[in-house]
């Protein structure tokens, strides 16, 4: 036994400064930095201008409070589609924005008025208006900079804000083409309103609770009957769980086709609520003829209407005095409860047949108040019945109502109540046959306030869904001046300024339903929410009663309440706007915009506000178009999935309606963050996961590839189970970056090889990157990163790391420098760090970045300035690799017990047999990395006898003793 020698100084060592250890809270914050100092974002519009474009169209997040877990998955993953196009060689700006107008805003500044017991209606508009500004760009700036912090790269400098002068301007002229195209109307509607914001809602902006009402009966007495004129007398029972309505109700409503019954009896209550139901325990405390549908009156269930009012009829088994269908209660009347008010209450009650009336519960007989609901109004409206405006904005019947008048709010849970002033008065009438508090449902509220919504008729703008409207006088009690609407087909109106809209008829719905059909859903089965939304929405509801936003710049004629269309006075609007923002038509001389034609004393300047969905509706027309090109729309729309209600739909009508057009090619949907069991997040729930500090802790990569590693076509977790495993992902992405970097330690250009000249096993690896980069392109033109990220992280682990690497370390460990398969192993190293920072770039922006700056420092370049990678052809190979792997993995495995049993305590001491050789013995024990590979029955393992090479630690047959050296090492060595 010879002495043994070290060697160590001999053996090419992976070498890097790169280190394993990220620490990327601290060095991102530096790389950001570098990247504001160089002006990455500049240097690539100037290094992509002229190539092909990509516009991803930011949707504008709410200037209100620091950004949460779905603000960062939202925006992380627009930046990795804008590098990911980027990085295909693609000109992808990014223009971010803010939606700074509407209520949230106003709502927390008029908080602070409230604080310091001030009214908000007391002060200027424009300077109420100048402290919601303020509020909005603080909270723009607080965003901007997390955003950044994300890692997004934009144009942060210029970004858009619907605030800014020449938006509200252009926001203002796209709601002027639909007035001057006849797309506009005001009429009156019952609309969502929430009494505590004291305005209109969209239908974004609610969410429905579970709540408990109360539940009422209430009779209404026929006095006219011509087709069943045995019913007059009786009472007609109403079951509703809005009891605030009663005091507005106008008519009946029947179902046509259902059956109906009258019986004849008393309603029975017990005296002693102690002492058993008998007959002397019971009285009587109604008594008459009801009228209700048959298949309602008893079921045999509590909730029934015989379970409800504990009505018992006169003769036994139930005999009805009357049975009929709906339709011949045809041209009934009823008298309301409260007819001996006079006045309102005095007038007759119609029965009207009504389609949507059901047998599902109350009583098949529905009271109808067209000021508080959809069906109760068009079905009113169709009978000549208008709404009366008695509920003001606050939610309280008028001071000057004859019943209730200003008496309480009518979400007010104790105004309502069984035993409140409604039910009450009503029981006192003898028109109340049951009201219990018991009633659970759901119901909307404003996810603002968190209160309960109403619906109640107002004077509104609208744009309409199935055709235009030409305004016409108001009328209703207390609606005051202004437009009804009288359905006249979009194809009968003026074009619009474009020109683009042939005259076919096509109403604003029809266009946007094309245009659905037309536009690319990401995943495919979204397009079906956003079209069955289109197909089933009202008119649009483009007016609110605030003070911040856009104003509906209109002057109506205070004789015909038709709004002004000229083209001059508009073009005079227009300007003032640019001048001066929307603040100038609060303080503006409208005689003098009005022009000599016109007198002011002639019209109503209307100081409604735009909707704050039509601001971001129109946000492509001062963004997208205004950027880049009156004729240009954007490549892709990305928000979460409740924007199919929201920005995706108000964008699409928006530009159908003024370009007969969707604003969009594609729109890609991503579900929602929930904690790590899948639950919404809440404060309450103390489950909310904060991306800030999961940045200051870990950084935003981490982050960054979470979101790449999700299922975002979906809703997704977080927490601390789910980051665990993101940041392993990372960190063997990470080492094998600081693998290639020490490997490629000191290479130069003069050592690469030919492809031709390589190995087959260099040949393979780099077909399997190609492979690898085909699927990555289909990929990220698929905008699935999860599939991206999921091929690149199993090729670095799996035929690089635990393959490719793990078999060429002897090979970059102990050949010579010159040695061929060496510098083709090198070679094919160099063209694998080519081109896996460059797929790794979009997603690990900071890490790319750092990798890239180890090997190639510069002052002013950067990964992100690279194209996708060009990889080298000719690489063919000619063995079944497939087969070879598997091999190599069953021989691996079988190896493993000796290695626990420490009989091998390395798979170089191993010999193997395997039943067929794929390849040589020789070229086998090298993939194998064990001593010796022969044909045999089995795989079978056995300790080698051969002596083992002092400097590379095979076991080969002309070591003579161990610690000698092989030939191959003492070549090297000399």
């Amino acid at each position: 036994m010879s002495d043994e020698k070290d060697y160590r100084e001999t053996v090419f060592l992976p070498k890097t400064d790169f280190p394993m250890k990220a620490g990327l809270a601290q060095k991102e914050p530096a790389i950001l930095e570098r990247w504001a100092k160089i002006g990455l974002y500049r240097k690539l519009r100037e290094a992509r201008a002229g190539r092909e474009t990509f516009l991803l169209h930011d949707g504008p997040p709410y200037a209100n409070g620091d950004i949460h877990m779905g603000h960062a998955m939202n925006k992380i993953l627009k930046d990795i589609v804008v590098r990911s196009q980027t990085l295909l060689g693609k000109d992808a700006p990014y223009v971010p924005g803010w939606d700074c107008h509407g209520l949230p805003i106003e709502w927390k500044v008029e908080e602070a008025y409230r604080a310091k017991k001030l009214n908000k209606d007391e002060v200027d508009p424009v300077a109420f208006r100048a402290e919601c500004r303020a509020y909005a760009e603080k909270w723009v700036a607080v965003q901007r900079g997390q955003f950044e912090r994300l890692g997004v790269m934009g144009d942060w400098d210029t970004p858009y804000l619907t605030m800014n002068y020449q938006s509200e301007a252009i926001i203002a002229g796209e709601l002027l083409k639909f007035a001057e195209s006849g797309q506009l109307y005001r009429g009156a509607k019952p609309v969502m309103w929430s009494p505590v914001e004291k305005t209109a809602l969209a239908e974004a902006e609610v969410e429905y609770e579970d709540v408990v009402s109360t539940q009422i009966d209430v009779s209404f007495e026929i006095v006219e009957a011509p087709n069943a004129p045995e019913l007059v007398g009786a009472h007609a029972v109403i079951w509703t769980t809005t009891p605030w309505t009663i005091p507005v109700n106008q008519a009946l409503a029947y179902g046509p086709d259902l059956d109906y019954v009258a019986y004849k009896g008393r309603q029975l209550a017990l005296i002693d609520k102690s002492l058993p139901a008998n007959t002397g325990n019971l009285k009587t405390v109604w008594e008459g003829t009801v009228i209700v549908a048959a298949e309602l009156f008893d079921r045999g269930q509590p909730g029934d209407f015989r379970g409800r009012t504990s009505f018992t009829p006169d003769e036994t088994p139930f005999k009805p005095v009357w049975r009929g269908k709906g339709s011949d209660l045809a041209g009934a009347v009823a008298r309301h409860p409260m007819h001996h008010l006079g006045g309102f209450f005095a007038k007759p009650r119609p029965f009207l047949p009504g389609d949507f009336v059901t047998t599902d519960t109350g009583t098949g007989l529905v009271h109808m108040a067209p000021d508080h609901g959809e069906d109760d109004f068009l079905l009113c409206k169709a009978h000549g019945i208008d709404p009366v405006f008695a509920v003001d904005g606050a939610g309280m019947y008028r001071a000057d109502w004859l019943w209730l008048g200003g008496q309480g709010s009518v979400i007010n849970k104790k105004f309502v109540a069984s035993d409140g002033p409604i039910c009450t008065d009503l029981r006192e009438a003898g028109a109340l046959l049951a009201a219990t508090d018991d009633f659970a449902h759901s119901y909307p509220h404003s996810w603002r306030s968190k209160a309960k919504i109403i619906f109640r008729a107002t004077p509104q703008w609208f744009i309409p869904m199935d055709g235009a409207q030409k305004p016409s006088p108001l009328q209703g009690r207390g609606l005051g001046e202004g437009g009804s609407p009288h359905a006249t087909p979009i194809g009968d109106m003026p074009l619009s300024p474009e020109g683009e809209r042939e005259s076919n008829g096509a109403t604003l719905r029809g266009i946007a339903l094309d245009a659905i059909e037309t536009t690319r859903w990401v995943p495919e089965r979204s397009i079906n929410r956003i079209r069955s939304m289109v197909e089933g929405r009202p008119d649009w509801v483009i007016s609110r009663q605030r003070a911040w936003g856009v104003p509906i710049a209109l002057y109506v004629n205070r004789a015909t309440g038709d709004y002004l269309r000229d083209p001059e006075v508009n073009a005079r609007i227009l300007q003032a706007f640019t001048n001066g923002g929307a603040d100038a038509w609060f303080q503006a001389d409208h005689q003098a915009l009005l022009g000599e034609r016109y007198d002011l004393a002639d019209y109503e300047v209307i100081t409604d506000i735009l909707d704050v969905w039509f601001d971001s509706g129109s946000t492509h027309a001062f963004v997208v178009e205004a950027r880049y090109g009156e004729d240009v729309r954007a490549d892709l729309y990305l928000e979460g999935s409740d924007q199919h209600r929201g920005w995706f739909q108000s964008s699409l009508l928006e530009s159908c309606g003024t370009r007969g057009r969707a604003p969009y090619g594609a729109v890609l949907t991503h579900g929602f963050a929930l904690d790590g069991n899948g639950r919404k997040m809440s404060k309450s729930l103390g489950n909310v996961v904060d991306p800030l500090k999961i940045i200051g802790e870990s950084g935003a990569d981490i982050l960054r590839l979470w979101v790449a590693q999700t299922d975002y076509f979906e809703d997704v977790r977080i927490g601390k189970e789910v980051l665990a495993g993101t940041g392993d992902t990372y960190r063997k992405l990470r080492n094998t970056f600081r693998y290639l970097l020490g490997a490629l330690d000191g290479f130069e250009e003069a050592e690469k090889l030919p492809v031709g000249e390589m190995p087959e096993l260099e040949r393979y690896v780099l077909a399997r990157l190609a492979e690898l980069d085909a699927e990555l392109r289909a990929a990220a033109e698929a905008f699935e990163f999860n599939r991206y990220s999921r091929a690149l992280t199993d090729f670095a682990n799996e035929d690089l790391s635990a393959f490719f690497f793990d078999i060429r370390k002897d090979c970059l460990y102990c050949d010579a420098a010159t040695d061929s398969k060496r510098r083709a192993y090198r070679t094919v190293l160099d063209t694998l760090f080519h081109a896996l920072v460059r797929y790794a770039a979009p997603i690990l922006s900071f890490t790319a970045e750092e990798v890239w700056q180890a090997r190639f420092p510069s002052e002013d370049g950067s990964v992100h300035l690279l194209d996708w990678p060009v990889l080298p052809e000719g690489a063919i190979t000619t063995g079944d690799w497939t087969a070879i792997r598997a091999l190599r993995q069953t021989v691996t495995e079988a190896i493993e017990p000796y290695r626990r049993e420490k009989t091998i305590r390395s798979s170089l001491e191993a010999e193997v047999t395997v039943p067929d050789l794929p390849a040589s013995g020789d070229e086998l024990a090298e993939l194998f990395i064990v001593s010796k590979v022969e044909q045999g029955d089995s795989v079978t393992v056995t300790p080698t006898e051969r002596h083992k090479c002092g400097r590379c630690w095979r076991h080969l047959p002309e070591v003579a003793e161990d610690g000698l050296l092989c030939d191959r090492c003492a070549e090297v060595v000399g």
